[in-house]
C-alpha cells in the first residue's frame, strides 16, 4: 500500500467530512487505495459517508439463509444456493457465497487451559509417518513409535516398518527399558492399535492393549477428540524430531537408523531446555523424575502375532508376503504363524515345527535346509519304491531277486535303477525269465542278468535294443506284461476241429 504524510492524511478527512466525498472518489482523486483511505479515516475517527446499499435479489430471502444456518452452521453454501433456486432465487451461486461468508454463525472461541503434569504421572504416544524404505523387491511404510514423558518431556523414538501389533507392543516394551521405569498413565491419540471403537466417553480397548498395561501396571487413557491441548507434547516432539533429526537424511538401513535415533535423543533431546524452567534441561529434569517412575517387572511382555494360515500342496506358509517352509509331512494343514520382529514361528497346536529369520523382503522363499533335503530324500524314496512297483508287475522274478540282494548286503536302490535300465532296452518278455535263470544258479548280481539278455541276443541274431524316446514321461512307467501266445494256438486249433466236424 502507498504511504501518507501527514498532509494527505488531513485532506482525506477534510475530504470526507466537509465536502462529503465518499470514499472512493476520495481514493480515485488522491491516487490511492480505497483501504489507505479507510485506514485513515479510522485513526482519525472520522466516517466515511453511509452510502445506501443497492437492492438485491437475495434481499427476499434472507430471513430463510440466516434461519437454515443457525440450524445447520457448516452446510455449504453450493447446498444452500440450490434450496434457494428451488424457493426462486434467481441470481448466481457466488452471490450466495458472499452472503455466506458474511452471515454464517461463527464458532465460539475456546480458551484451553495449560496442562499440568505430575513426575511420572503421564506418558503420551503416538505414531508418526516418515515415508517408505525399500528392501530388496519390497518397499515398506517406515513409521516412528514416539513417546514422550509429559513432565520431563523425555522423548523414545524407534523406527518401525509397520504399525501392526508386535511393532506397537514392542515400542512400548524398549520405551519403558529406556526410561528404566513405567508412567502410570499413557495417552492415545485413539490410534487404531489401542482403541477397537469409540462411542462419546465409551472406549472399548484393544484386549491385547489392555494385556501389555495389566503386565506393566499403567492405565490405558484415549485423549478426547478435536483437543488439541490434551497431546500437544507428542504432537510437539514429532514435529521436533522431523526438523531436528529426520529433515535431510537419507535412510538406507532401519538398525543404523534407530542408533542414529537413540544417539540423537541422547546427545540432543535431552539437552534441550526445559519448557517449565529455561535454566534446566530435560536430561536434569528426568533424572528427577526417574525416581517416581513405576518400576519395571521381572520379564518382557511377549511381543508376537498370531496368524493362522493354511499349508498349501507346497510345504510353505504365506506371511507378511513372504513363503517359510514347513516339514513336507504337514501339507494340506491348518497352522500357525507367531512373529516378532526377528523370528516366524511355525506352530502345530503347541508344536513349533519351524523356526525362520524374519524376511522384510518380498516374494522371496525362505527355507530351512532340513525341510528341503528331507523332501528330497522323501521323493528319492518315492522314485525307488515307484521303480520297485515297475520291476514287480513287469518282472514278478525280480521281488525275489532284489530280496536276495537285500540279504547279501547289495544296494537295492542301485539294483533296482540298472533292472529298470535292463527292462526298457529288452522288454518285461525277455527280462522275466532271464532273472529266473540268474535265481536259480543264485547267481544275484545284475551283470549276471545282462550278460545273459546279451548271450540271448547274439544267439538268435538280434540287434542291440534302441532306445525309444517319447514324449510323454508317464509313459514310461507303463507297464505291458507280454501275454503267452499259446492262448491264439488253440483258438485256431478249435476253429480248425469245428470246420473239419461240419
Amino acid at each position: 500500500m502507498k504511504r501518507t504524510d501527514a498532509a494527505i492524511e488531513a485532506e482525506i478527512v477534510r475530504l470526507v467530512n466537509a465536502e462529503k466525498w465518499r470514499v472512493g472518489t476520495v481514493a480515485q482523486q488522491l491516487d490511492l487505495h480505497h483501504s489507505v483511505v479507510r485506514r485513515v479515516l479510522q485513526r482519525a475517527g472520522a466516517q466515511a459517508p453511509k452510502v445506501a446499499p443497492r437492492p438485491s435479489k437475495i434481499d427476499p430471502y434472507m430471513a430463510f439463509v440466516h434461519a437454515t444456518l443457525e440450524k445447520y452452521p457448516r452446510l455449504p453454501a453450493s447446498r444452500l444456493w440450490q434450496m434457494l433456486r428451488e424457493r426462486g432465487f434467481g441470481g448466481g451461486e457466488s452471490r450466495v457465497r458472499e452472503v455466506v461468508a458474511l452471515v454464517r454463525p461463527r464458532p465460539k472461541g475456546e480458551a484451553f487451559l495449560r496442562l499440568a503434569t505430575l513426575p511420572g504421572e503421564q506418558a503420551q504416544v503416538d505414531w508418526a509417518h516418515f515415508g517408505a524404505l525399500k528392501i530388496g523387491r519390497a518397499e515398506r511404510r517406515l513409521l516412528a513409535f514416539v513417546m514422550v514423558l509429559s513432565y520431563s518431556r523425555k522423548i523414545f523414538l524407534r523406527f518401525f516398518l509397520d504399525a501392526r501389533m508386535p511393532s506397537f507392543l514392542r515400542g512400548h516394551v524398549e520405551a519403558f527399558e529406556w526410561y528404566g521405569g513405567v508412567p502410570r498413565v499413557l495417552l492415545y491419540d485413539n490410534l487404531e492399535s489401542a482403541v477397537v471403537e469409540r462411542i462419546g466417553d465409551a472406549i472399548r480397548w484393544n484386549p491385547t492393549l489392555l494385556e501389555l498395561a495389566g503386565h506393566y501396571r499403567f492405565g490405558p487413557r484415549a485423549a478426547a477428540p478435536a483437543r488439541g491441548n490434551e497431546k500437544g507434547r507428542v504432537e510437539r516432539a514429532i514435529r521436533y524430531i522431523r526438523d531436528s533429526f529426520f529433515a535431510g537424511r537419507e535412510v538406507v538401513d532401519l538398525d543404523l537408523l534407530n542408533v542414529e535415533a537413540a544417539q540423537w535423543c541422547r546427545e540432543i533431546a535431552d539437552a534441550r531446555r526445559w519448557p517449565d524452567d529455561r535454566d534446566k534441561t530435560v536430561r536434569e529434569v528426568f533424572a528427577e523424575e526417574r525416581g517416581v517412575l513405576l518400576q519395571l517387572p521381572d520379564d518382557r511382555f511377549p511381543c508376537v502375532e498370531r496368524v493362522p494360515v493354511v499349508v498349501g500342496k507346497r510345504p510353505y506358509v504365506r506371511f507378511d508376503r513372504n513363503d517359510y517352509s514347513v516339514p513336507h509331512g504337514l501339507v494340506r494343514k491348518d497352522l500357525e504363524v507367531l512373529a516378532d520382529l526377528e523370528m516366524v514361528r511355525v506352530c502345530n497346536g503347541v508344536e513349533v515345527v519351524a523356526t525362520h529369520e524374519r524376511c522384510w523382503d518380498a516374494g522371496k522363499p525362505i527355507e530351512d535346509p532340513r525341510h528341503i533335503g528331507e523332501l528330497i530324500e522323501e521323493k528319492r524314496r518315492a522314485r525307488s519304491h515307484r521303480g520297485m512297483d515297475r520291476l514287480r508287475h513287469a518282472a514278478p522274478a525280480s521281488a525275489v531277486f532284489l530280496q536276495r540282494a537285500a540279504e547279501r548286503g547289495r544296494n537295492l536302490g542301485s539294483a533296482t535303477a540298472k533292472l529298470l535300465e535292463l527292462l526298457d532296452e529288452y522288454g518285461a518278455a525277455l527280462l522275466e525269465p532271464a532273472i529266473t535263470e540268474v535265481l536259480a544258479r543264485d547267481v544275484i548280481h545284475v551283470p549276471a542278468v545282462r550278460q545273459l539278455l546279451e548271450q540271448q541276443r547274439h544267439a538268435q541274431g538280434r540287434p542291440l535294443p534302441t532306445a525309444v524316446a517319447l514324449s510323454e514321461p508317464r509313459l514310461r512307467n507303463v507297464v505291458v506284461r507280454p501275454h503267452d501266445l499259446a492262448a491264439y494256438d488253440r483258438i485256431n486249433k478249435d476253429d480248425s476241429d469245428d470246420h473239419e466236424g461240419n
